[in-house]
């Protein structure tokens, strides 16, 4: 069966100069582009998932805004769905789940950001909801936490997600190692 790529909120907030700062954002967009080429190269589905904020306190991903806005280096093209969602669970009040029925979706390529919040929360969905799911590692991003006074830097935060999420919930792997298993798609 054809995998479907789902790239979640990779959004210019996220990157310098936007309202949530990630860290290491470029080089996970860059390798998320490196899947996106290969998706739209081998003509399988890639599905765009776009966060808007719905809390009247929310700081970022503003309806309207700039920032709420896909990132122009991995910008869809227009045959390509974009599932717009309020919450970090990318199934959570959408048609996600319908839309990949529909297209009897059965396994879920999955990167974007940010790694401990909707990466996390998607991928346990989609695996609870029976998809077999690839968590690409270097295709996430995440940003520093604050935890009882002490600092959890962003690469100990993406290192926790990842060995929590491999193996229950998804097969973690780089883009190299999907590249390099697909080459010959």
């Amino acid at each position: 069966m054809k995998p479907t790529l789902l790239v979640v909120d990779i959004q210019n907030d996220y990157f310098q100069g936007g309202k949530m700062e990630l860290v290491d954002m470029e080089s996970a967009a860059g390798n998320a582009k490196e899947l996106i080429s290969l998706f739209r190269k081998n003509c399988w589905e890639v599905v765009f998932i776009q966060h808007l904020a719905v809390k009247p306190t929310a700081s970022f991903f503003i309806h309207g805004t700039y920032g709420a806005e896909i990132h122009e280096s991995i910008h869809p093209i227009e045959v390509e769905t974009v599932i717009i969602k309020n919450y970090p669970n990318s199934f959570r009040d959408t048609n996600l789940h319908q839309h990949l029925q529909t297209s009897q979706v059965t396994d879920l390529v999955i990167c974007g950001a940010m790694t401990h919040m909707c990466i996390d929360t998607t991928t346990r969905a989609a695996a609870d909801l029976g998809y077999s799911c690839t968590l690409i590692s270097d295709a996430c991003a995440t940003r520093d936490l604050v935890f009882n006074n002490q600092k959890v830097t962003a690469a100990n935060v993406q290192l926790s997600y990842m060995a929590a999420l491999d193996g229950t919930f998804a097969t973690v792997i780089s883009t190299k190692q999907f590249l390099d298993l697909n080459s010959q798609a």
